[in-house]
């Protein structure tokens, strides 16, 4: 094992144990952590991205097969120029609006308390927004 994979692997043991204290985490076999907070399915994996700049990257699933509806995509893109942590998307299909939450760092240095924390703030916003963007279509 190369020495970045090694620390790859090391950030993401170390990305699970912060995450356990909050959620149940699935390691999926190519070493991707995977979990549910609520109704929002999340995935961490962690990627080299230059020579010694490794990063955690966070991808939650807010919501999908929303109607695609202008008003419901221009609240969606309003609220993720509000958010500090994440960037949102919006992916038009043919069952209507899917919105993701994606938030990349680097986590070297960071330890287990301060690692969850931050996931926590991303997952706990993705989970905010999907309430948010379900009273949309209901209301």
């Amino acid at each position: 094992m190369t020495q970045e994979a090694a620390r790859t692997a090391t950030l993401l043991t170390l990305a699970r144990e912060a995450l356990e204290r909050f959620v149940d985490v699935h390691v999926d076999d190519d070493g991707a952590l995977t979990f549910r907070h609520g109704e929002v399915p999340c995935a961490v994996q962690a990627m080299q991205l230059a020579e010694g700049l490794i990063v955690l990257s966070l991808t939650c699933v807010v919501a999908w097969d929303l109607p695609d509806d202008p008003k419901l995509a221009a609240s969606a893109a309003e609220r993720a120029g509000q958010g500090l942590f994440g960037t949102l998307g919006v992916v038009h299909s043919e069952d209507g609006m899917d919105v993701t939450l994606r938030y990349a760092f680097p986590a070297d240095g960071l330890d287990s308390t301060a690692l969850g924390t931050l996931l926590m703030l991303v997952v706990s916003n993705a989970s905010q927004l999907r309430t948010e963007l379900l009273e949309g279509v209901g209301g």
